[in-house]
């Protein structure tokens, strides 16, 4: 899927070469290719599903996601409640990025263990966005 950056790009340029409607197509002609692709995907994954090889995939390359998600996670974390960006970097602990990824993971570990399912990622979302406001607007 197109990036922001790939969305904003043909956003703007669309916008300073045919104005309104510039943008508009420009932003549709960047944003609905994939759209359509994942669309397609989505009508053909339970007919591939059936296949052994398929299934083999897919889980094989779980692991893998599990990795990128968590080091993304661990990456986000050093760079925004810590402060960390990079070797030479001083580290500036921000409490407050702290307290509301623990109360993220409390809220999930509790959601899942009282609710037995898992919270709605939008949900975490928008605790974590209300959480965010109250504790940096403090």
């Amino acid at each position: 899927t197109p990036g922001p950056i790939a969305v904003n790009m043909a956003t703007f340029i669309g916008s300073s070469q045919g104005g309104f409607f510039g943008a508009l197509l420009a932003t549709l002609g960047v944003v609905l290719p994939s759209f359509f692709i994942i669309l397609i995907i989505a009508a053909l994954i339970r007919n591939l599903l059936k296949y052994a090889g398929v299934k083999a995939f897919l889980g094989g390359i779980r692991p893998c996601i599990i990795g990128l998600i968590l080091a993304t996670a661990i990456t986000m974390l050093m760079s925004t409640a810590i402060g960390f960006s990079g070797i030479g970097d001083t580290l500036a602990i921000d409490l407050n990025g702290i307290i509301i990824f623990a109360l993220l993971i409390v809220i999930s570990i509790v959601a899942r263990l009282m609710l037995k399912k898992k919270p709605s990622p939008i949900l975490m979302i928008v605790i974590s966005a209300g959480l965010g406001m109250l504790m940096y607007s403090l």
